[in-house]
């Protein structure tokens, strides 16, 4: 099920289990094309060398982290396998659309879609670079056959220091990509946003201004389209149910009585179910997420629309033993290497259309 073309799934049986059961379609003979969109937080995915302009001394092989090649293409290897395995099993193939944050630069994305794991898939690559002190960026993996882009632009967040408004916060863009996905006008967003360094409370409106910069490029596309299609992905470092989406975004936890141009967010209820992406002192967090417009949410599938989202936590992304037993099974724990994956898991959504 390499074939970077869309698969086609048309046994009757399937759909009847993915649709039929939850009341999405009535017509039982027809055929549908099912693809996904994932969101991976890779965990500080750095080459080895220094960047001088950036402080990333850690992550070099006289660094801290004694960041040597091997390791980082082990990493590299690692992250390809999770990469090509997120929504297999329904789509059939890896995800369309790849959203990553965490990344050095479009180096480490180019060995990562030359990985033996993705090279059959065909990925092209948006990326830019970020201000962030420490030189990690977001990116946009796509397979060429399938997505077109047509735009891309890196929107900065400006953030300043409460204290000495002067003096300013460096942290990441927001990537804008638009583009035609097998026919369909598409708009893809991927976030970074900052900490919660220093607390909670402390740091939440340094989300709140990323939150309000989404509505802004979101509203923006709805001059541009009113019934744009677009999808908004990353690590958030916010629950859903934290103000930057409750009250700076507004989205909401159901697609039932969704009115025009609100936003979706399908995350909220997992949280609400005891699931999360990342863990910390035995409490658990959904700081990654895929929330869209009220455009996806449809049950016309003549165009794309989202049939449903997932945590792709698979065992072997879970740390096996000691203290942090079934948290997700990161590069480097607190007690240095532990050559895992990421403190992690990424996340999906299945689109389908007729």
């Amino acid at each position: 099920m390499n074939n970077p073309k869309l698969h086609y799934l048309r046994a009757l049986a399937i759909w009847l289990t993915l649709f039929c059961s939850n009341n999405l379609i009535s017509q039982e003979q027809n055929s549908y094309t099912i693809l996904s969109v994932a969101f991976y937080n890779v965990e500080n995915l750095f080459d080895t060398e220094d960047n001088p302009l950036t402080f990333d001394e850690d992550r070099t092989p006289t660094g801290k982290d004694v960041w040597t090649e091997e390791k980082y293409r082990d990493k590299i290897a690692k992250i390809s396998r999770v990469l090509s395995e997120i929504g297999t099993e329904v789509a059939g193939t890896a995800p369309t659309v790849i959203g990553l944050c965490e990344l050095e630069n479009r180096e480490v994305l180019e060995d990562l879609i030359s990985h033996p794991n993705l090279a059959a898939d065909n990925y092209g690559i948006i990326h830019f670079d970020s201000p962030d002190s420490r030189g990690v960026d977001v990116g946009l993996l796509y397979k060429k056959g399938i997505f077109t882009p047509v735009n891309s632009v890196s929107r900065r967040l400006l953030l300043y220091e409460t204290e000495d408004p002067s003096k300013r916060v460096y942290t990441r863009d927001q990537l804008v990509v638009s583009g035609v996905l097998d026919g369909d006008e598409m708009y893809f967003i991927v976030n970074h946003w900052p900490s919660r360094s220093g607390g909670e409370a402390k740091s939440s409106h340094r989300r709140e201004k990323a939150a309000f910069l989404n509505k802004q490029i979101i509203d923006s596309l709805y001059q541009i389209n009113p019934y744009a299609k677009t999808i908004s992905m990353g690590d958030f470092n916010d629950d859903p149910t934290n103000k930057s989406f409750k009250k700076v975004l507004n989205t909401k936890a159901s697609r039932e009585n969704l009115q025009f141009q609100e936003l979706y967010n399908p995350m909220e209820k997992m949280l609400k179910e005891g699931h999360g992406t990342l863990a910390y002192r035995d409490s658990w967090n959904l700081f990654d997420q895929i929330y869209m417009t009220q455009a996806l949410t449809g049950t016309d599938f003549s165009g794309y629309q989202f049939y449903r989202a997932g945590i792709f936590n698979k065992d072997y992304l879970v740390t096996p033993s000691g203290q942090y037993k079934g948290y997700p099974f990161r590069s480097y724990g607190y007690g240095g290497y532990t050559g895992g994956y990421s403190d992690h898991f990424p996340v999906y959504i299945y689109l389908i259309k007729s």
